[in-house]
């Protein structure tokens, strides 16, 4: 049974959006993790994420996030500044986002705990299967910010001895920089 989990959120289909889902990917290719630890891409889940983090221990979140500064940089946020903003008006396939989600966990009593969210500044957002260059680049850092954040909580991700290549199933047929 899963204490702790990594969600890698976000559109695969809409360029650095899949930022969440690309981070997580590595992670399972580079690093062995406890069984009681769940990684998961969950796409765009709105409401559905709070059943996915219900009960949990301490949940990580990988995301694009809107926030001042240049694209590719990572932004850190804790449950506290993630639940400090006003909730938003659904208008889009992505929203409700993370804070309604985890409000609504707050709400019903099974929000867990630590919930920390591992932010990339995004530079395209437009229908594309593949990253901008400079959101790319920041992968390897947004993997070992992961990584810290577990180590934090006293679980320890293993190197693989052999590393996989990550299944980022959604760019198989894409030609390239689509």
């Amino acid at each position: 049974m899963a204490r702790f989990a990594v969600i890698g959120i976000g559109n695969v289909l809409t360029g650095d959006d899949a930022i969440g889902p690309y981070v997580v990917k590595v992670l399972e290719a580079r690093y062995e993790l406890p069984d009681d630890v769940l990684v998961m891409d969950a796409g765009t889940p709105g409401y559905d994420l709070t059943a996915i983090i219900a009960g949990l221990e301490a949940v990580i979140l990988v995301d694009a996030v809107k926030a001042r500064g240049p694209a590719g940089e990572l932004k850190l946020y804790d449950k506290a500044q993630l639940l400090s903003k006003a909730p938003v008006l659904a208008m889009s396939p992505h929203e409700p986002g993370v804070r309604e989600a985890l409000l609504n966990a707050e709400f019903q009593g099974v929000a867990p705990p630590i919930v920390k969210l591992v932010g990339v500044v995004p530079f395209d957002l437009r229908l594309r299967t593949a990253l901008s260059p400079v959101v790319e680049a920041t992968v390897p850092a947004a993997v070992e910010a992961v990584v810290q954040e577990l180590a934090a909580l006293g679980v320890r991700a293993e190197p693989r001895r052999e590393p996989r290549a990550p299944d980022l199933w959604w760019q198989k047929d894409a030609p390239a920089g689509q």
